[in-house]
Parts: C-alpha cells; structure tokens; sequence
C-alpha cells in the first residue's frame, strides 16, 4: 500500500487526495454520493475495504476498485474498440503499403498497440490500447478471455456439428472446442453461426468449421470478454470506460 493510502490530514500535496475527490473526477458519482458507497463498505482501496470517509490516495499509485470493478483514476491509458474493416492488417506498419491499423490510432495522439490479432480477411472487434499489463493479461492463454464470431459458411449445418464443436475436435496442432455453437439462418447453400471459445490459435475459428465440412466465407469478431462491438461500423472506434473497463479488468484479474 503506497503512503499515500495511509495518510490522514493536511495538505493535498505530500498526503494524497481525498477518495471522494478522486472518484467523482473519474466520473463514479459525486462527492456526496461516493461518502455513501464508502459509508456502505462499497470502496476498496488496495484491496482493503475502506470505512472511513477523510482516506487519501495517489490516483498514480493505488488501486481503487467500487463493487468490485476496478476505476481507472487518471487518464494515462486508454483502451478503445476499433471496428476493424476487412482488408487492413492487425499492425501498425506494413513494408509492402497494405492498410494498418495506423489510421485508427493516430488521431488519439498515443501510442497504441492491438490485443491480439485478426486476419486481414477478418473484420470485427478489436481492442487497442496502451495498457501493457491489461493488453497482456488479454491475450495471455491462462486467463481464458472467451471471443465470439458470428460466420457464413459453406453449406447447411447439419444438427449434429454443434455437437461436435462443443465436444471438441482434433486439429493438426492439437484439440479445438468451442463454448457454444449456434445456428442463426439456414439456406440452401449456406448458413449463419456464432461460435464462441477462448482459444487464440492462428485462423482457430476458420480451421474449426473447415474440420467440420463448413468453410467460412465470411468471419467478423463481435465481442471480447465483456467487451461488444453493438453497433459500431467499419473503421469506427470508441472508447472503453467506466463500468465496461471495469468489468473487462475484472475478466483477467485487475
């Protein structure tokens, strides 16, 4: 716990700022409203609940969580949703000219980098920011961030692939299963599916529905964790913030 943490009267300057003051910055709730979350044992502070309404922190420092979900306290970071266009390249450069990612982050005036990666035939959510340790725990294999795909493919899909998905399937670098697996239209020659799963392998959901007799003819990734892409278009952005990021955090451990 910084010292700040621990300090009691004074001035803002060598003992912190007051939590009140802090979180109605971040945009919480008001000074008012933020004495009866801590009044309610809804605050903590390094992972101690706190009680006491005269606590002072260093928003640079410590660690503020409200009803579990940690608050970002400065805005040092930033983490956006871009809607990435079919096309454009999951990197920042490109040696041979293609469409990055570039675009997209330079107006923010920081330095961002991509969680994970999509293909350049795939479109859909992507999450850029420049939040080493959230950008590395989402993409880390042990905390199981789930992503879901909706697909066109190949085909009508039969009532037993479901199965077979969730089940698991054996693929050329190991087994592969998705969480859930639904069909949303079906044609003669085609069908529309969501699949949901947690792996991160390379092209993992296109491998999938090939294995299975469905090849993909088009793949747009329409969440990440809690994260959703709604209704954002083709090359938008938004920003993730309050409840969203905090909810986000929470998914890998924050």
């Amino acid at each position: 716990m910084s010292s700040a943490g621990s300090a009691g009267t004074g001035s803002d300057e060598p003992e912190g700022i007051r939590l009140q003051k802090v979180l109605a910055a971040a945009g919480v709730a008001s000074r008012r409203v933020v004495e009866d979350y801590i009044a309610a044992g809804r605050i903590a502070v390094n992972g101690e609940t706190v009680t006491e309404p005269g606590r002072r922190i260093d928003p640079t420092s410590d660690v503020v969580h409200v009803d579990g979900l940690r608050v970002q306290l400065t805005d040092d970071h930033l983490t956006l949703v871009l809607n990435k266009p079919l096309g454009v390249l999951s990197a920042m450069s490109d040696d041979r000219g293609r469409p990055t990612l570039e675009p997209y982050v330079e107006p923010t005036g920081k330095r961002l980098y991509h969680v994970g990666r999509l293909d350049s035939d795939t479109d859909g959510l992507l999450l850029l920011t420049n939040d080493g340790e959230l950008a590395h725990r989402l993409a880390h294999p042990s905390y199981e961030v789930s992503k879901t795909y909706v697909a066109e493919v190949a085909g009508d899909v039969a009532r037993g692939v479901a199965r077979r998905l969730r089940d698991g399937i054996e693929l050329e670098d190991g087994p592969a299963r998705a969480d859930r697996f639904t069909v949303l239209q079906q044609r003669r020659d085609a069908s529309v599916v969501q699949i949901q799963l947690h792996e991160g392998r390379n092209r993992i959901v296109r491998r999938m529905l090939e294995e299975v007799g469905h090849p993909v003819t088009r793949l747009t990734r329409i969440a990440m964790g809690p994260i959703r892409l709604g209704q954002l278009r083709p090359g938008q952005t938004r920003p993730v913030v309050g409840q969203e990021l905090g909810q986000l955090m929470k998914v890998v451990g924050l």
